[in-house]
This record gives C-alpha cells, sequence and structure tokens, in this order.
C-alpha cells in the first residue's frame, strides 16, 4: 500500500512491518499505540522503525492512518474529560475562605438573645 508519511512516498506492506518490528523491545505506550503481533508499540517508534526517519519528522497521526489502513489495530490516548467548573459558592470559598465568624451584628440582650 502506497502512502505519505512526513512528505516522503512508502509502499507499505502487513507482512514487511510485522518482519521489521519482530526482536524490538516495545517502548513504554504514552500516546497512540498500535498492536503488532503480541506486542503493543507507540506508533512513533514503529514510524521510525519502518521510515527510517527520525520520529519527530512526522506525526502519530500519519502513522496511525497508515497502519489502520494495513489492517492493524490502533489505538489513541483519550483526554481526560474537563473537571465541571466550580460553582459560585465554592469559588468565593476559596477566594476568601470558610465562613469564620458571623457578620450579623451583635445584639443588645441578655445571652445573645435578640433585644427587646
Amino acid at each position: 500500500m502506497r502512502c505519505v508519511i512526513a512528505r516522503f512516498p512508502f509502499d507499505l506492506v502487513k507482512s514487511e512491518v510485522e518482519q521489521s518490528m519482530k526482536g524490538v523491545k516495545p517502548e513504554p505506550v504514552t500516546g497512540a499505540s498500535v498492536t503488532i503481533g503480541r506486542h503493543t508499540y507507540p506508533v512513533k517508534q514503529v514510524g521510525e522503525v519502518i521510515t527510517r526517519q527520525d520520529r519527530r519528522d512526522f506525526t502519530a497521526d500519519e502513522v496511525t492512518r497508515a497502519l489502520t489502513r494495513l489492517g492493524f489495530t490502533c489505538q489513541t490516548v483519550q483526554e481526560p474529560a474537563p473537571a465541571a467548573p466550580p460553582t459560585p459558592l465554592e469559588t468565593a470559598t476559596a477566594l476568601f475562605g470558610g465562613p469564620t465568624r458571623s457578620y450579623l451584628p451583635p445584639s443588645s440582650g441578655h445571652n445573645g438573645g435578640p433585644g427587646r
């Protein structure tokens, strides 16, 4: 299959990619990955091996598209869902702290009761 990675054309064959990755120890996966045989590799590692280019020269998306078209199973990393924004009360508490004293005027009665 013909594909372009980092502006260079490549004719990739699934069996040749599998052969190229034999004996290559998978690096820890921190981003997009691909399963080749019984191993899961970062797609950038595979791209570097099959293109013989520095992995900074191509994107993970370019390699993922090519490997998916060859029939490999690729996984992308899901970004964690953003946290819900704080409520106004949570924002005020964070800015000004929790209630530490009453802001009501002092009462004039005995024992703190209402005045008559």
